[in-house]
């Protein structure tokens, strides 16, 4: 994901939504989209838990010029309005509650200028690949490396799952997620004011259909 291939399209997108304004990433870790954005000349700030991802971002060439609010993207304020906002690669899903996500709306809300736009780039919940009275979806095998996906369809909760054997000893880990449909999106997005512009398939924008397995979507602050 670090590769200019994936993402060198999503900057493209967010220099252009940004159109000479100022640019929030939600959970911006060790700056994958900021830092090459920010060489595109967007002011970007960001907002992330994690005081040592930050740290690897602000060490970096560029980082430096990058301010960083921590706390929780869900509910912390930044100083300022933003033109564009946008977490990618699924860290929506990092809010395990739906009251979380939807905060999380409200607070983008509360951060765009009239006329900005909010992005989220996220898979479409993979259940399909269950089979009737399976709950795991592996998604990498090998020798010495086991990666699944369990889902709880009753609460939308679901985690992925990490075996891996090193020196001999297995080593086990897991992340917990919320996974969420684009529909449920559209509403959390209504209810903070915000209304859908755009959706596709990835950030070369190709169109979204029924066999889509992740989009990037867009929403729009009214601009009065």
């Amino acid at each position: 994901m670090f590769e200019s291939g994936f993402v060198a399209p999503a900057v493209d997108v967010l220099a252009r939504l940004a159109d000479g304004g100022r640019a929030l990433e939600l959970g911006i870790g060790t700056g994958r989209i900021a830092l090459p954005l920010a060489a595109r000349g967007v002011p970007v700030h960001g907002i992330d838990l994690s005081r040592a991802m930050v740290a690897k971002l602000q060490a970096q060439p560029g980082g430096d010029a990058i301010g960083v609010t921590i706390g929780d993207f869900a509910t912390a304020r930044a100083e300022g309005s933003f033109r564009v906002a946008y977490v990618v690669f699924n860290t929506i899903m990092n809010l395990t509650t739906q009251e979380a996500q939807l905060a999380c709306f409200s607070n983008v809300a509360a951060h765009l200028e009239p006329g900005g736009c909010f992005v989220i780039e996220v898979m479409v919940p993979d259940l399909r690949r269950l089979p009737p009275g399976q709950n795991a979806v592996p998604f990498h095998i090998s020798q010495n490396r086991w990666a699944f996906d369990v889902y709880d369809v009753a609460t939308q909760a679901m985690s992925s799952n990490y075996v891996e054997i090193i020196d001999g000893r297995g080593e086990y880990s897991y992340s917990p997620f919320r996974y969420v449909w684009p529909s449920e999106l559209d509403l959390m997005a209504r209810h903070a004011g915000l209304r859908l512009r755009e959706r596709w398939d990835g950030w070369t924008m190709e169109p979204f259909t029924g066999e889509s397995r992740q989009h990037v979507s867009i929403w729009e602050k009214p601009a009065s």
